[in-house]
């Protein structure tokens, strides 16, 4: 995925300024493509620039509303039909686990259930989301409890998994 594509995404429903995107970013897709304000600003910028999106008002102190054009909604239609996703999977913590032998036991054991607690702290922010927002029949909110549903089960495997791991290594006594 990327930004453009995410923003082109929001603006699918309904026009939106960068505040308001930026708003909507981090309650939806902050979790799966974290962005940052002044990306969100100059992509848009681009978007406009390339006919993906229009300028559909102007409002005091420089702010735009944003549509979507209809050269950007067959960019999004095409990205999401035609462009397959990207599949591979990077973690950091997964590469870590290959070289644990470098660790004493004790300290691979304390690895995999600091592991452990991170998920667990994964699925509450995820139950926290699942509760706070205010979940409507819209596009983005049917499809954000989709994603947010696959959150909680990989936070809940992460956190299974890193016990089962770590009681691989527990430490005799």
């Amino acid at each position: 995925m990327s930004l453009r594509h995410a923003l082109l995404g929001l603006l699918v429903d309904r026009q939106g300024s960068g505040y308001d995107l930026m708003k909507l970013f981090e309650t939806s897709l902050a979790n799966v493509w974290p962005a940052t304000q002044s990306q969100v600003y100059g992509e848009l910028g681009k978007l406009a620039d390339g006919g993906l999106l229009a300028v559909a008002a102007e409002g005091p102190r420089g702010r735009k509303e944003y549509s979507l054009t209809e050269s950007g909604l067959a960019e999004l239609r095409h990205w999401l039909v035609d462009v397959e996703p990207t599949r591979v999977h990077r973690s950091d913590m997964l590469l870590r686990v290959f070289f644990l032998g470098a660790l004493t036991r004790e300290e691979a054991h304390t690895f995999l259930v600091k592991e452990q607690l991170r998920a667990s702290q994964d699925h509450d922010a995820y139950e926290d989301i699942k509760e706070k927002i205010d979940w409507g029949d819209d596009m983005i909110s049917v499809n954000g409890r989709i994603a947010l549903e696959f959150g909680l089960r990989l936070s809940a495997m992460r956190e299974e998994w890193a016990q089962w791991a770590a009681d691989q290594l527990t430490v005799p006594s």
